[in-house]
């Protein structure tokens, strides 16, 4: 009964995570949006509204990209100790 337990207190844990990162990108999102229409505005330009999402797309993509392949900056190590490895987070 316990593995039973377990199995489902994972999944709940899953399911809220999923839930809370699907949130989290929508307000992203939301905000990219808001920074390519304002941004665009000062510049003097009206897009539409299909350029101005694409726009926020491309720009959210990059973030998750370059983040997901930054290298760690709580290594512990000093420039001294460094090695010429890329060290890529998202196969630790």
């Amino acid at each position: 009964m316990s593995s039973i337990r377990s199995i489902l207190s994972g999944l709940l844990a899953s399911v809220i995570g999923i839930l809370v990162i699907g949130l989290l990108a929508t307000i992203v999102f939301a905000v990219a949006i808001f920074v390519v229409s304002t941004g665009a505005g000062l510049a003097g330009y009206e897009p539409s509204a299909d350029y101005v999402v694409l726009s926020a797309a491309l720009v959210v993509v990059a973030v998750i990209l370059t983040g997901g392949f930054t290298p760690r900056l709580s290594g512990g190590g000093t420039d001294e100790d460094s090695t010429d490895q890329f060290d890529d987070r998202t196969f630790n």
